[in-house]
């Protein structure tokens, strides 16, 4: 179940996409906004998993105020505009849905959602848990405790260990599901990365951003929105 805010400042817009919504009873309605003010406050006293966000609003935008979404609340932007979605998929967006949402488009986005962590504590895989993966002709079992990341191209994901890389035919938002985000820690919208395999972090070029730097050498760019939290795990006071 995921606790729903809608925000967007036309009430004809909300009500349309509260009827879509009716037919997904996994999405709870919590709470509605009509700017950003509103909604920074129903998410400071509220439970809120998913947040439906309309960008043009008077005042903060709503890619401002993505910016200052918590990484653990999901959300997916609703808008009449497609200029946006480079910016959006930025900020680890979900999904871009273009108004009016079309049913089928709001169900292929909702399939995309990570589990809420009450639903999903109990799907992790253990450390030691053992994939089959091939290296050239031969097929090797490798611990979770042995791959370092977990990089998307396209509909596979390159899984990089210490017997060098392999694939297998999942998208990164399905492994996302099944990692224990206490080990793993997704640095951007390509890239899941063990947390223990890194060694260092540097600021990167773009504003914001970060560079995590592995034990094996390898950099992988973090978003603006995960960088805080990157930070976050290596703060223990």
């Amino acid at each position: 179940m995921y606790n729903c805010l809608l925000v967007d400042d036309e009430r004809l817009a909300r009500a349309e996409l509260k009827r879509l919504l009716s037919a997904h009873p996994e999405c709870v309605i919590v709470a509605e906004a009509a700017n950003a003010s509103e909604a920074l406050t129903c998410l400071t006293t509220q439970s809120i998993d998913l947040v439906f966000l309309d960008i043009q609003m008077p005042g903060i935008t709503g890619l401002q105020l993505a910016q200052q979404i918590q990484a653990s609340t999901q959300f997916i932007f609703c808008t009449a505009y497609n200029s946006f979605a480079l910016n959006a998929f930025e900020l680890n967006a979900v999904d871009y849905l273009l108004k009016p949402i079309a049913p089928e488009r709001l169900a292929k986005a909702l399939q995309k959602l990570r589990p809420t962590s009450n639903s999903a504590a109990a799907h992790y895989l253990a450390e030691q848990h053992g994939i089959l993966l091939k290296f050239g002709d031969s097929q090797r079992v490798v611990k979770l405790s042995e791959i370092s990341r977990f990089e998307s191209i396209g509909n596979h994901a390159a899984v990089y260990t210490p017997y060098g890389k392999s694939f297998i035919h999942s998208s990164l938002s399905k492994i996302e599901q099944k990692l224990d985000p206490a080990l793993f820690f997704k640095a951007s919208r390509a890239d899941i990365v063990r947390i223990s395999a890194i060694s260092q972090i540097e600021p990167a070029i773009a504003e914001g951003s970060l560079i995590a730097v592995l034990d094996d050498g390898q950099r992988v760019d973090v978003s603006r929105r995960q960088a805080q939290l990157l930070k976050q795990q290596f703060s223990a006071f």
